[in-house]
């Protein structure tokens, strides 16, 4: 215990990953455990057309988010000038200029989304929830810099805060009105609190409009692959809600999004732990300089990996029964959707340890290409599956998607000195082993969702 406790107290590389580890699943465990008692008092106070509607708005938002991100998080934790208060200063203008754009852009937008989707209730929801993206331009680098240097007790803490005042207001609007209104501010309010919080509670010098040519040119030059990439994220990520989104009806597309919410719950962990801490690592000490930097990234990612994918295999196998125990009948069919998506994540939680080497190493351009290859392989392989088989069919081409993509992993991964294909190959095996006896428990649930939902 003593040594356990001298290592959380430490200052080396491996001492302050273990700290932001257990700082970052912790925030998550009570991120997650918010999401789902929110959801649970949320899904009894709405009819699942509000989630399907909010589901659309969101797909719009993520989409405008991301088409237009230019790396700001990324560079500041990469860059030699990370700590640099000009560069910090000029990223931060970058970044509010953006959002005011990106809600601009939701106001022009409302109506083409209305008529494609034959909502009129779009026009509204869309540019007022637009206005959360117009907020998170104003987020203190602050956040990114405790990120940059592996120190997240606070900002753990303060993003508790934020989710803890979106629950509330969510919860008191939704018992008051019963609308999908409630969603919306409650993002708002969120929104504003994590600003606030972080801008008042975290150390460093307040952030200022500032455009140092250096500085930008840098910013811009990382950024403009981080915008090709998430333009093929939106659509590797988003492309399952934007064509199912269309293809099925209001009420069953927020079934299917409850279905998601809960399968989702290992891949977000997945996806934070690499961010927040994998950069960092793959940054002080690349794989690809000794066997040594390799030993120690093999050690975690095989701890990383066996743990979503023990958590993953659980929520395959128990998905059914978790949509009946927490959810009225009416989302019944959300129990099939979670034993399918989870099975079909299995392959990305393979490999997810490896697509922040190269943003670490500063090559977002090999980054690009692998983000493209996913994307266009996702659409591609979704419009297939919903042609042949519908839902079922959209959700198991997630999986044959991921699995497509595998050789441009393995060519990213060997250039940074990160593949190991030992680890890859054990855990294919356990996960196909997880996957069909999940597969197999639920086979009934299975087939009533390809009935319905054909």
């Amino acid at each position: 215990m003593s040594a356990l406790l001298t290592r959380l107290q430490g200052t080396s590389l491996s001492d302050r990953a273990l700290r932001s580890s257990l700082f970052t699943v912790g925030g998550f465990g009570f991120s997650q455990a918010l999401r789902l008692a929110s959801n649970l008092i949320l899904t009894r106070l709405l009819f699942p057309e509000a989630f399907g509607m909010m589901a659309l708005v969101m797909v719009v938002m993520m989409g405008l988010a991301m088409f237009s991100d230019v790396g700001v998080t990324p560079a500041i934790l990469q860059s030699k000038r990370g700590d640099d208060p000009d560069f910090l200063n000029t990223a931060w203008t970058i970044q509010v200029i953006r959002g005011a754009g990106l809600w601009l852009t939701t106001c022009a937008l409302a109506w083409p989304i209305a008529v494609v989707y034959g909502e009129d209730q779009l026009m509204q929801l869309v540019p007022v929830t637009g206005l959360t993206l117009l907020i998170a331009g104003f987020r203190p680098t602050r956040m990114d810099t405790a990120n940059r240097h592996l120190m997240l007790g606070r900002v753990t803490m303060l993003d508790a805060v934020t989710q803890i005042s979106g629950l509330i207001v969510a919860v008191l609007l939704a018992w008051l009105t019963g609308s999908v209104w409630a969603l919306v501010f409650s993002g708002l309010v969120g929104g504003l609190v994590e600003v606030v919080v972080n801008s008042r509670f975290l150390p460093g010098e307040r952030n200022r409009f500032r455009w140092e040519p250096a500085a930008a040119r840098e910013l811009i030059n990382f950024g403009k692959w981080i915008f090709l990439s998430t333009i093929a994220g939106f659509l590797f990520s988003q492309g399952d809600k934007l064509l199912i989104g269309k293809y099925l009806s209001l009420d069953l597309f927020g079934i299917y999004n409850i279905g998601y919410f809960l399968a989702s719950f290992p891949m977000l962990l997945g996806g934070m732990v690499t961010r927040r801490i994998l950069i960092p690592i793959y940054r002080e000490a690349p794989p690809s300089e000794s066997r040594e930097n390799f030993e120690k990234l093999r050690k975690m990612r095989y701890a990383v990996t066996a743990a979503l994918m023990t958590l993953v295999a659980g929520f395959a196998a128990l998905g059914v029964w978790l949509v009946d125990l927490m959810y009225d009948p009416r989302y019944f069919a959300a129990g099939a959707v979670v034993v399918l998506i989870a099975c079909m994540q299995m392959p990305q939680i393979i490999v997810q340890t490896y697509d922040q080497a190269a943003l670490a190493a500063g090559d977002s351009k090999r980054f690009f290409v692998l983000a493209a290859t996913r994307g266009v392989l996702m659409i591609v392989c979704i419009l297939v599956g919903l042609s042949l088989a519908g839902l079922v069919g959209a959700l198991i081409a997630q999986g044959v998607a991921i699995v497509l993509a595998y050789p441009v992993v393995i060519w990213l991964a060997r250039r940074m000195g990160a593949w190991d294909p030992l680890h890859d190959l054990v855990f294919a095996l356990a996960g196909l082993a997880a996957a069909g006896a999940a597969l197999w428990l639920n086979w009934g649930e299975i087939v009533a969702l390809s009935a319905k939902a054909l």
